[in-house]
Formats: structure tokens, C-alpha cells, sequence
């Protein structure tokens, strides 16, 4: 089967981890991810996965009240290696080979970050869980999802969040808003519709990197777009 891109980045936020549970990891979606992940590992797609802290971090937040940023920023890069580490048992406990690479130094754990090595992985099929974010502070996540995927030259970056795309507004909030299938960077930035923090958003648009915003919680639906160019979610393109 001839499928749509080869070589993916997934980003999926801490929160979605929490599933029901007010914090920590919920085993039941981790489990489900595993499963959705392996649907196109299956296929001979080339996986990198970035994954954020929220569901761990939320947990300390109080603490962090007065705290010096760059010491927050830290705790929450440790905050995403707990997720990765989490995500890359439900992987391999579904038969998947991973490695997990850290942009801050812990070996015990994980491999340095090395661009090069990634993209072996990667050739080998093995699924990379990038941790850490950037290794610096100030930076989110997502701006770790993009920096990821221009490096080892991804085809898309997929962003699994709990809605299923880009909306005129908030649609948690407003039930009519209008849902966009295809939407320029440009009328992103004009609308200042939040799809990824600036950083993130100014590095796929210099790299022209598309960006496919949809629901990891519904079955099928990575699949789908991976594999067969559906148009669940909504795609951001640099025309």
C-alpha cells in the first residue's frame, strides 16, 4: 500500500494521559495509544514521538509558585521523561522496539539526543520518544516536536490533542463553531488561532512543515491519516 507520508512526528500532550483521573498516567489510554501507534508501526511507518508534562507537572504546580522559571522549565522537562518512559513500556509491551533519547544527559535511562542516531532508529524501524523537550528552558514542547522533526526531516508533524482539528473558536466552549479541513499558516497567525506556541509555529513555517491537528482519541483515526490521506483533523499548509 502506497501510503501518505513515511516518516511522522506525533505530539501528544501530558494531559491526555490523565484520561479520567484528576493527575498522574491513566493505564487505559496509555494502552490505547500503544495500540493506535503500533496500527501504523505495522505498516512500516517511521515513528518519532514527542510528549509533553502537563498530567505530571500539575502535580508540583504549587510548588513552583515563586519559583525561578529556569528551575520550573527544568522540573518540567524531567515531568516529560516520566511520560516518555511510561509510553515506551506500553510500546514495547505491544511488541514495538523504541529507544527513548534525552535532550538533558541521563544515561542510566536514556541516549543523548544525536541527530545522526535518531535517523538510524528511525531506518531501522524503531519508535523514537523524544524526552527532556529541548534540553533548555523557556522553550515548550511543541517548539521540541518541530525542532525534532526538521531535524530528522519528518514529512508532518501530527498533533494528537482531544479535539478533532482547528476551530474558529473554542469548541469545548462554543458549539457552533466552524471546524476547518485545511487552513493556511497565514490565516492561523491572522486569526490567532492556537494550534502551537509562536516558537514552534515560526519553525515549521520557515521549513514548510506541514501540521495536522486531530483527536488521538478517536480509534482508527492516526491510522487513517497516515495511511490512507483521510481528512480527519484539519492541516495546516504554508501556501
Amino acid at each position: 500500500m502506497a501510503h501518505t507520508y513515511k516518516r511522522i512526528l506525533l505530539k501528544l500532550s501530558g494531559e491526555a494521559l490523565l484520561g479520567e483521573q484528576g493527575h498522574g498516567i491513566d493505564g487505559t489510554i496509555l494502552h490505547q495509544y500503544a495500540k493506535e501507534i503500533k496500527s501504523i508501526h505495522d505498516e512500516g511507518i517511521e515513528i518519532c514521538i514527542v510528549i509533553g508534562g502537563g498530567n505530571i507537572f500539575r502535580g508540583v504546580k504549587g510548588a513552583t509558585e515563586g519559583m525561578d522559571r529556569v528551575q520550573g522549565d527544568y522540573m518540567g522537562m524531567l515531568a516529560t521523561m516520566i511520560n516518555a518512559m511510561a509510553l515506551q513500556d506500553a510500546l514495547e509491551r505491544s511488541g514495538i522496539m523504541t529507544r527513548l533519547m534525552s535532550a538533558i544527559r541521563m544515561e542510566a535511562i536514556a541516549e543523548p539526543f544525536i541527530r545522526r542516531r535518531a535517523v538510524r532508529h528511525l531506518e531501522k524501524g524503531r519508535v523514537i520518544i523524544f524526552g527532556a523537550g529541548t534540553g533548555n528552558p523557556y522553550f515548550t514542547t511543541d517548539t521540541a516536536g518541530a525542532l525534532r522533526a526538521i531535524e530528522v526531516e519528518a514529512d508532518v508533524i501530527l498533533k494528537g490533542t482531544r479535539v478533532d482539528g482547528i476551530y474558529d473558536d473554542d469548541p469545548e466552549k462554543n458549539p457552533d463553531a466552524v471546524k476547518f479541513d485545511r487552513i493556511t499558516g497565514d490565516e492561523v497567525l491572522k486569526r490567532r488561532l492556537s494550534v502551537m506556541d509562536l516558537t514552534a509555529f515560526t519553525l515549521c513555517r520557515e521549513n514548510e512543515t506541514p501540521i495536522i491537528v486531530f483527536n488521538m482519541n478517536h480509534e482508527g483515526a492516526l491510522k487513517k491519516i497516515v495511511c490512507e490521506g483521510s481528512s480527519d483533523g484539519t492541516t495546516v499548509v504554508w501556501d
